[in-house]
């Protein structure tokens, strides 16, 4: 509204609830991966039922359905993951064997890997749902995106951030991006004075890192990468899904390179990853 001059009586806003907001009672891994969050809405894109998709990148396939695309972004949240609970201050307070609740692979395999006398179990829901398990003592602990509390107006609830040389966030993470009809090129128009370059170009290197990898909700994969002027600094990290060893590395380019610094920085990590490494043990 806002860059073009508009009213809100221009747009119409369309909730559409996708498998997994739905089934919260079991993990992500065995329900299908990062689809789950984007299917109906790309389906609602190509029958014309709506004309632009807002969608947390954490959450998006590294390839678009034919005739979809993805290349408009906006100014990214902040990055870093929150630790969240009502009696420990840090991953550090907690004690020996603690219960911390976490839905995604990747946090449940750095925490395992830093801290393997932790025990994790499944915190599937809304941000919501998951403060109300920790009030009924069903873990100690967990741990949410302080883009997403942030944005909520909950940032209160994070006792403290938890800073990427500690635990590298998930790709993508704190960034909204806006997927279109390809060939519509009204819409293009209409999204390019929203789209911030900088967001788009560190996403480009995490996305080609993670799709490199062929990462998906059954793989343990993060990353983030940082622009100081002209140069794009790229970290990754992989790890086995029980937590027990975990590879990283990390790769500085032209901004202009992004994409091409994201994919050799994955097949610098998949060269030194045994075969098998990202198989259930």
């Amino acid at each position: 509204m806002a860059a073009h001059g508009v009213d809100e009586t221009c747009f119409e806003i369309v909730v559409i609830s996708t498998a997994g907001d739905r089934v919260l009672d079991r993990p992500l891994k065995e329900l299908g991966g990062k689809g789950l969050f984007t299917r109906e809405i790309e389906d609602a894109l190509l029958d014309g039922s709506i004309d632009i998709a807002v969608h947390s990148m954490k959450d998006m396939p590294t390839v678009q359905p034919d005739g979809l695309t993805l290349d408009c972004f906006l100014p990214r949240e902040d990055v870093r993951d929150a630790f969240v609970s009502e009696r420990f201050a840090s991953l550090a307070d907690l004690p020996e064997g603690a219960v911390v609740g976490s839905s995604s692979l990747r946090r449940r395999a750095q925490l395992l890997n830093r801290r393997p006398d932790l025990k994790v179990v499944e915190f599937r829901g809304n941000v919501q749902t998951r403060l109300r398990k920790l009030n009924e003592g069903v873990a100690h602990a967990t741990f949410l995106a302080m883009a997403g509390l942030r944005r909520l107006g909950l940032a209160h609830v994070a006792r403290a951030p938890v800073e990427p040389d500690e635990m590298l966030p998930a790709i993508a993470q704190g960034c909204i991006g806006i997927e279109r009809r390809a060939d519509d090129t009204h819409v293009a128009g209409l999204l390019a004075p929203i789209h911030d370059a900088p967001s788009g170009q560190r996403l480009a290197a995490e996305r080609s890192f993670l799709r490199t990898l062929d990462g998906s909700c059954e793989t343990p994969i993060a990353g983030l990468a940082v622009i100081d002027g002209t140069g794009l600094w790229l970290r990754g990290e992989i790890l086995r899904p029980d937590g027990s060893e975990s590879i990283a590395g990390d790769i500085r380019a032209p901004v202009s390179g992004a994409a091409e610094a994201g994919e050799a920085l994955g097949r610098a990590l998949l060269a030194r990853a045994p075969a098998g490494f990202f198989d259930w043990r």
